[in-house]
């Protein structure tokens, strides 16, 4: 994302937060720039009965939250530290001066979030039309082709974490993961998934 230099020419603030801190809530107004120093974010969406549906997991050097502040809009989810974590803070206004005097890093901004929105797109589908299998294999192979891997790709999310991502039970995970292993489309070795 934003070279840690440049973070620390504009004045970035490196916060820390400890596991299970709430950086903000759904429908607050954004106005900070995030990007993770070391560490990791969950965003999530609580549904009526309290479940959460999860958005995404960011971690080291990833940057979360942008869209609302481009659009000028409130967050459409709310954000927790699932482990101790370093978060370099930028104030609105100054990420904007970053983007105009770095057009490069404006552009890979521009990238992500195409390919953000992309993968939104597959997943909406994926959760309102198809079987968990496909869900889930869908899921594993966007990981695994956003990671770059050519070869056998270790999947590290949980079965929990699949859950969250995908909106199913874990129960329900753990049954397609092993009907998917069995049909031979993933590997599974002492726990671990792989594609």
């Amino acid at each position: 994302m934003i070279p840690v230099e440049i973070l620390e020419n504009y004045n970035a603030t490196l916060k820390q937060h400890h596991k299970g801190d709430v950086l903000f809530i759904e429908g607050e107004t954004a106005q900070f720039y995030f990007q993770i120093s070391s560490g990791n974010i969950k965003m999530f969406n609580l549904t009526e009965d309290g479940k959460e549906f999860v958005q995404g997991y960011f971690e080291d050097g990833q940057a979360f939250a942008e869209p609302p502040l481009f659009g000028d809009f409130e967050y459409p989810a709310s954000s927790i530290c699932t482990k101790d974590t370093s978060i370099y803070v930028l104030p609105k206004e100054v990420f904007f001066e970053v983007l105009k005097a770095y057009p490069e890093i404006h552009l890979n901004f521009t990238k992500l979030l195409s390919k953000r929105m992309f993968y939104k797109a597959k997943i909406m589908k994926e959760v309102s039309v198809y079987p968990p299998e496909h869900r889930i294999m869908t899921l594993l192979n966007h990981l695994k082709q956003s990671s770059g891997s050519s070869t056998l790709y270790e999947v590290e999310l949980t079965r929990q974490q699949i859950s969250e991502l995908t909106g199913l039970r874990v129960e329900t995970v753990i049954r397609a993961i092993k009907k998917l292993e069995s049909s031979k489309k993933l590997y599974i070795k002492e726990r671990k998934v792989y594609i």
